[in-house]
């Protein structure tokens, strides 16, 4: 049965990447090692009386994994996408299974898992995915919501209004 396409249909793909708050923590780390890594290349050098082209090498190679990391970290690479056939997830271990077709998903559930907030996505061959919305960006609800309204659409049930 072929249904009409509504709102949603034309809200999708939904690409969502890691929030800012959580980009902003693992670039911050990954500052703090680098910096690190430097500065141990500075300290071997000068105690061992390496040559100077030991720190030059680091200071190069440091600058390339902060540029490669700066390119990870970006916005326009999504963690959670979502379409009209399905879902992929990449680079969250909480997601058993990375990804599945709409008529493959039993339900959604909102929950908390550790203390952090959740969306729950089961599936009909017991595999799971679960999504720490907080660690997403963009709206928790608008994404359970969507999620939620694809499966009703999938699975042919109407809301009532």
């Amino acid at each position: 049965m072929d249904y009409p396409r509504d709102a949603m249909s034309h809200r999708l793909p939904v690409l969502r990447p890691l929030a800012p708050a959580l980009r902003a923590r693992l670039l911050g780390a990954g500052l703090v090692v680098v910096a690190a890594l430097v500065l141990l290349s500075v300290l071997a050098t000068w105690l061992l009386s390496l040559p100077g082209a030991v720190v030059t090498v680091t200071v190069i190679l440091a600058a390339v994994a902060l540029g490669v990391l700066l390119a990870l970290l970006l916005p326009r690479h999504w963690v959670v996408r979502l379409d009209e056939d399905g879902y992929r997830v990449r680079l969250l271990r909480s997601a058993r299974a990375r990804s599945a077709r709409w008529s493959e998903v039993l339900d959604v559930q909102a929950g908390t898992v550790d203390g952090v907030r959740c969306t729950t996505l089961r599936l009909r061959d017991g595999r799971s995915t679960t999504l720490p919305v907080d660690a997403l960006a963009g709206d928790p609800t608008e994404l359970t919501s969507l999620i939620a309204e694809q499966l009703d659409r999938t699975h042919g049930y109407r809301r009532l209004r």
